[in-house]
This record gives C-alpha cells, sequence and structure tokens, in this order.
C-alpha cells in the first residue's frame, strides 16, 4: 500500500491567488490522505492542469475516457483511489455485494471509491446510500467506469460522483465486485490504490503516487504562470508573444 506520508514538495501555495509571494515549503511529514492537503489539491488545481504535467512527464495516458461524467454540475473531488473491479453476472451471488461491502467498511478518510467496470450489464454498481455511506466514514466522493442511480438524491447531498451514465436497476445478479484494492482499469487508464484522483468538469486524472511530489508541485507553478498570462491577455497582448514569453497557453 502507498505510503501515506508526504515528500517535502518545493512549494505549497497557501492563498488561492496562487501569487509567488504567498509559496510555503510544505513540512515534511503531512499526510497524503488528510483533509487539508487534499483541499488544497482540490482548491488550487483542476484535471486539466494536471492533465498538462503528467503529458510533460511522459504519462500521457492518465485522463480516463470522457464518457465518465459528473452526475452533477459543480462536481470536482481530489482523494485517494479505494479501487475495486467489477464484471458482469448472469445470476445472484451466494453473497451478494460480499466485496463491495468489504471494501466500503475499510473506506478511509481522504479515499474516493474508485470502479472499473467490465461488461455490458445496465445496472447501477453505485448509489445514494452507498454515497451515505462512504461520506460517514471520511470518503471524498466515486469515480466510476459505469453507471449509478439516486442522481437526484447525490446531487441534493452534494457528494461527488463521476460516472457514465445512470440507471435505476440494481447491480445485483447483473454485477459484481471481483477483487479490491489492487490496480483496476477504470475509463482506459490503470489506477491503483493509493493513486490521486482528482476529477471535475472537464474530466477525470488519475495522478500515480510514486511520481505525485513532481505533478503536484509542477502544476502549483503552472497555475500560477496561467494567472499571470490571464491578466496579460486581458490588456490585448498577442497570445503568440505571450506564449513565447512565458511558454503557458
Amino acid at each position: 500500500m502507498p505510503s501515506r506520508i508526504l515528500k517535502p514538495f518545493s512549494i505549497l501555495l497557501s492563498s488561492p491567488d496562487l501569487g509567488g509571494r504567498h509559496k510555503k515549503a510544505l513540512k515534511s511529514g503531512v499526510d497524503r490522505y488528510s483533509t487539508a492537503y487534499l483541499d488544497r489539491i482540490a482548491d488550487s488545481l483542476y484535471s486539466s492542469v494536471l492533465a498538462d504535467i503528467l503529458d510533460g512527464l511522459g504519462h500521457r495516458n492518465q485522463v480516463m475516457r470522457p464518457e465518465i461524467r459528473p452526475v452533477y454540475d459543480g462536481a470536482r473531488v481530489a482523494g485517494r483511489a479505494a479501487t475495486m473491479l467489477v464484471v458482469e453476472v448472469t445470476d445472484v451471488p451466494a453473497h451478494p455485494y460480499r466485496l463491495l461491502m468489504e471494501l466500503l467498511d475499510s473506506m478511509k478518510a481522504g479515499e474516493v471509491a474508485v470502479a472499473g467496470v467490465q461488461g455490458t450489464a445496465r445496472a447501477a454498481i453505485w448509489g445514494e446510500l452507498l454515497s451515505t455511506h462512504t461520506r460517514a466514514h471520511g470518503g471524498r466522493g466515486a469515480v466510476l467506469d459505469g453507471l449509478c442511480r439516486d442522481s437526484r438524491r447525490i446531487a441534493e447531498m452534494r457528494f461527488p460522483v463521476f460516472a457514465t451514465g445512470c440507471s435505476p436497476a440494481d447491480s445485483k445478479g447483473r454485477l459484481d465486485v471481483i477483487t479490491i484494492r489492487g490496480p483496476v482499469p477504470v475509463g482506459g487508464v490503470t489506477v491503483d490504490e493509493g493513486d490521486l484522483v482528482v476529477a471535475d468538469q472537464d474530466g477525470c486524472v488519475v495522478v500515480p503516487s510514486a511520481i505525485e511530489d513532481d505533478v503536484v508541485t509542477q502544476a502549483l507553478v503552472k497555475v500560477a504562470g496561467e494567472n499571470t498570462v490571464r491578466e496579460v491577455l486581458r490588456h490585448g497582448a498577442s497570445i503568440r508573444s505571450v506564449f513565447q514569453d512565458h511558454g503557458v497557453l
């Protein structure tokens, strides 16, 4: 299982405006599962800037398929992946929901349930009661390469869920979890337990935990650069010259 302890970052910005004078070193020993750390990522970063940094580091397959969308407008989440692999079944298992419940009862604060769903069954692997349970255990959301249900109640409780669509059909006898907390293909990306998952209106990005320091640090720098470029562009500057000067677009 990946370490919960964050190596020192070169920077972590202490103000939402990400200005240079607000940079400060992140002390060693910060918990990667902590609310403060994950909230800072959710508030300061977004999927597209993380995707850019991952591209630049040679990790060009970390964005999930665009069919995985937020269940409600404005949903966003940053958290550690708690993974499960779901497959299609044709009969009700002897012990329905066994591994699903095992995963949910083991959820830790800071985690996001991440499900890879294989098969064509038009049934929901997630719903409002699972969202309620996950939130009560400190979970931050769910990202599903499959369907959910109870979308209105999920939207009302503002629990971030990302899915390929919705269906009222229950998973029992249609889908079953066969493995948890291991590498799982989700939306075309291999996700391992503890990877950083960031999802918003643009899509879902997976940052492997082994390169998280570099990715987050560079993303914060890029956001600060984008803020500078945005102000320059507002004054009518040539986008070509701005890109030449700042290297940000």
